[in-house]
């Protein structure tokens, strides 16, 4: 009897959890093939909403765009029976027409108190040229949301630095700029070593620190060299057990910043554990993917083939893409699962006019039951598309993923 209990026992905590697509019969119409919303266990996540209503519409004002946006994200949290107050984690991509200041004050009017932790960006162009794209994590379980305020922030900004849930830590993009005196320093690698410094705060005030890391989004300008930015981030991390990583250069950031760092962490190390598949060569800078628990972070991949003689060698997008596939799947499948447990994408386009050609490849892989939420964008112009002396192409595309088993 004992046996059997046991055995019980263990096949329960092997169970796959359950993934519910949420549809909002008011929401707006998906573009792609993707679902506006999946329920996977105790999180909801939310498709990047854009600024057009349920008929297509799309308001006159920037105001009512950006309002437009958070309503989609309210109709698709509220199918699942939550609230606002359940969402613990937004990203908000604007287009370079909508300020800062004008997104805050619509912000507000969807999260008066206790706000989830956000982080904001500037990006080139979005589907059907939106001006404003929201995402959005929510809880199921508002006695396990704790907002991480460290000393040294203001008291009265409308985003948490960081949101505990359960033992999950959602961290703000912090940006390389003095939160209280505005004051951003002179040279990009102290601009770094700033936001990582403001992201450590936020890790100690949760009990945690750079170890406890699952997954983390540079953003960058033009005026942050790549390399500066990596050779401070790599001091911070043990060498190829890093946070799974999406760097993505990008428009602009609030503020005027140049560099802001947002991510996950998990403060139980017993149930965090890095995965890189076999034609991988370990990183000082970034993981292949990462368990937290069970939800497994994946760095934003390319149509790069890995190895010593590697490079992007397709020509175009649909090619490039059937290669980012096939490598989010090595780390799928080193981890034993599939592209059926993905549950949320990110997808970084070159250029948003071969949005159509991406659907039709993105949907013969990412087709699950059901298919994955979606954010969709162009961080930059699209590159010159020539190929450099080694024969390699420029990347026209990446994708970033987040399974649940």
């Amino acid at each position: 009897m004992k046996t059997l209990a046991l055995a019980l026992v263990v096949a329960c905590s092997l169970a796959a959890v359950e993934k519910k697509q949420i549809v909002a019969a008011n929401g707006a119409k998906p573009a792609g093939p993707y679902s506006p919303g999946v329920l996977a266990g105790n999180y909801l996540y939310v498709t990047g909403q854009g600024t057009r209503d349920s008929t297509g519409k799309i308001p006159d004002t920037l105001e009512g765009q950006v309002r437009q946006s958070l309503e989609n994200v309210k109709v698709i949290v509220a199918a699942a029976g939550l609230t606002m107050e359940h969402v613990v984690y937004s990203q908000v991509y604007l287009h370079q027409s909508v300020s800062y200041e004008l997104m805050n004050k619509v912000w507000n009017e969807y999260f008066p108190k206790n706000p989830p932790a956000r982080a904001t960006l500037g990006v080139h162009r979005m589907p059907t040229d939106i001006t404003v794209q929201i995402n959005a994590v929510a809880t199921t379980d508002l006695s396990k949301k704790r907002t991480i305020m460290p000393a040294g922030f203001p008291k009265d900004i409308n985003i948490a630095p960081g949101m505990m849930v359960g033992d999950r830590l959602y961290i703000s993009g912090l940006l390389g700029r003095d939160g209280v005196t505005g004051k951003i320093p002179d040279t990009p690698a102290a601009q770094v070593q700033l936001a990582l410094d403001r992201v450590k705060s936020v890790l100690t005030e949760a009990g945690m620190d750079f170890r406890h890391m699952v997954f983390v989004n540079p953003y960058l300008t033009k005026d942050v060299p790549m390399g500066v930015m990596n050779k401070i981030y790599a001091q911070q991390f043990e060498f190829g057990n890093t946070p799974a990583r999406a760097t993505i250069e990008v428009s602009f950031l609030p503020h005027g910043a140049n560099i802001e760092f947002t991510g996950v962490a998990i403060k139980d190390l017993s149930k965090r554990r890095a995965v890189r598949p076999k034609n991988m060569a370990p990183s000082a800078t970034a993981s292949p993917c990462v368990w937290a628990d069970d939800t497994f972070y994946c760095s934003a991949k390319s149509g790069f083939i890995p190895g010593r003689n590697g490079g992007i060698f397709a020509d175009n997008t649909e090619d490039q893409l059937r290669m980012t596939m096939r490598n989010l799947l090595d780390g799928l499948e080193e981890a034993e699962i599939g592209f059926k447990d993905v549950v949320a994408t990110c997808v970084y386009l070159d250029n948003q006019d071969e949005f159509p050609k991406m659907n039709a490849v993105y949907g013969k892989y990412l087709n699950g039951d059901p298919p994955p939420t979606r954010s969709t964008l162009s961080p930059l112009a699209p590159v010159e598309r020539k190929r450099n002396n080694n024969g390699s192409f420029p990347m026209l595309e990446q994708v970033s993923i987040i399974a649940v088993k």
